[in-house]
């Protein structure tokens, strides 16, 4: 099975990647976070509106070079999905090195394969996420979901 991958080249050092990571969720994802995702162990949720959410734990924190979240809980509660917990128990894991052009982040969503229902919903969803951190980055100004988007 393939995992969700994506690679990003940013305009910005490595610590600016690590703390948009870990303290800057809110920025970039969803303004719906409540939590805590700077050392390991704490656990998060961000929400997506009534109908989803994400409960994380941090697994894993290595300063400036890896950042690791545990789905423990989730809901993607919409018509097209008949599995709405797909998300439990996945694994994301952002990767942080430094290139020529800048830092890249490598994201792998262990357990989002194509064999799941709700992949192509969240490939786009992980697109659209991505962009905003990237803009958060270079700008300071992400588009992370919030309860006043238009639908």
């Amino acid at each position: 099975m393939e995992n969700f991958t994506s690679k990003l080249i940013l305009e910005a050092n490595e610590q600016e990647v690590y703390e948009g990571l870990t303290l800057l969720i809110s920025k970039w994802w969803s303004e719906m976070f409540e939590g805590s995702a700077h050392e390991r162990g704490d656990v998060f949720t961000i929400r997506f509106g009534p109908q989803v959410y994400k409960t994380m734990e941090v697994e894993e924190l290595i300063w400036n070079e890896k950042v690791t979240w545990r789905v423990v809980d989730a809901l993607i509660d919409l018509p097209e999905l008949s599995n709405n917990k797909e998300w439990i128990d996945t694994r994301i894991i952002w990767d942080i090195s430094t290139t020529s052009g800048g830092t890249a982040l490598h994201l792998t969503h262990i357990g989002l394969t194509p064999q799941i229902q709700c992949y192509d919903l969240c490939w786009h969803g992980w697109q659209s996420f991505l962009y905003s951190f990237n803009r958060f980055l270079t700008t300071g100004i992400g588009v992370p979901f919030s309860l006043s988007d238009p639908e």
